[in-house]
């Protein structure tokens, strides 16, 4: 590209637009989708139902310990289709760039992008973009929508535990949280902690593979795996009982919620599910689980139980219990 920074024109719609796509995005995001050359990507689609999707992102910094804005808009939309048990098909970007980002920090959020969706196998097919004045965005902000198929025999859904269900989680909590909180406020670890932005849905398709009886799943991002486990106590009108000593943290994430009065619990993650299925196919879930990277921490952390429904429980360490309560206010915002 020959302009250093995006320009207002930029997003004309004239020359210097044209440009930006035939330079920059097309041959980045090259698909036969994309050469057809039209405003929507056709597709032949197998049979089953269509799962379809929307995010937007604004994370500040736009790059950050172990990823960027641009991984967190492939990955968490692949991820938000892959915990309702979808094979995702196709995504959409669009993009709002504010007038003066550099041309070479968009250059290499592109090229992030462009690797995160070849590494899925998930194409981008179609986008958009938009050039706003100076200070009406922070730099870059992000939408992606996704669309995929559902397969026969499995149904997905928040309202679905049931009392005896098992409650895992396919790794550490936390990482993402404390890498963004930590690039942004410049606090440096002696291990730094990296964000554990990744696809979901090589790993949703291991543990279809072992049983499609899985009731519930969820990716916990924004409000962390504390919201979403009451999310889901209050759709499926149920309790759930969760163990302190089995929440999988590390040190360092432990180590930097100790030092700035943060509670794992509540922080985001980019690359983690919950899942929630019978106690019976448990073990053979987290044993495929646990052969793949996606999910080699995978582990058990609680029961959905009868007694006071719609309310987590926590039992710590010292014995006692406590209510896990929904996140209230805004522990990091513009974390993804």
């Amino acid at each position: 590209m020959s302009d250093t920074h995006i320009l207002l024109a930029h997003g004309s719609g004239g020359t210097r637009m044209h440009a930006l796509i035939r330079d920059l995005f097309l041959p980045a995001f090259d698909n036969p989708y994309l050469r057809q050359g039209n405003d929507q990507a056709l597709f032949e689609t197998p049979s089953g139902r269509i799962a379809f999707t929307t995010d937007s992102y604004v994370v500040q910094p736009v790059i950050f310990p172990g990823g960027s804005i641009g991984e967190l808009a492939v990955h968490g939309t692949i991820n938000d289709l892959a915990v309702g048990g979808a094979r995702p098909l196709g995504l959409s970007v669009g993009m709002i760039l504010e007038e003066g980002l550099e041309m070479s920090l968009l250059e290499d959020i592109v090229r992030r992008m462009k690797a995160a969706s070849e590494e899925a196998g998930v194409p981008i097919v179609t986008g958009d973009t938009k050039v706003v004045e100076r200070g009406s965005c922070d730099k870059i902000f992000i939408n992606t929508s996704g669309v995929g198929i559902v397969p026969e025999g499995v149904n997905i859904d928040g309202a679905a535990a049931r009392q005896g269900d098992a409650v895992i989680i396919s790794g550490s909590i936390g990482d993402h949280g404390v890498a963004v909180m930590s690039e942004r406020r410049g606090v440096q670890f002696s291990t730094p902690v990296v964000s554990d932005t990744q696809p979901l849905h090589k790993l949703v398709r291991r543990m279809l593979g072992v049983t499609k009886d899985i009731h519930v799943m969820r990716d916990p991002t924004r409000g962390g795996v504390a919201t979403t486990l009451n999310e889901i106590a209050g759709q499926s009108r149920v309790g759930i009982e969760i163990d302190e000593e089995a929440l999988p943290v590390s040190d360092e994430v432990n180590g930097a919620c100790d030092l700035l009065g943060l509670d794992p619990l509540y922080l985001a993650n980019e690359g983690k599910l919950i899942a929630i299925l019978p106690d019976e196919h448990a073990e053979s879930v987290l044993d495929a689980m646990r052969a793949t990277p996606e999910g080699a921490g995978a582990c058990r952390i609680g029961r959905v139980v009868e007694d006071r429904p719609g309310i987590v429980r926590m039992n710590t360490g010292i014995g006692g219990s406590r209510i896990v309560n929904v996140l209230s206010g805004e522990m990091l915002p513009r974390i993804c």
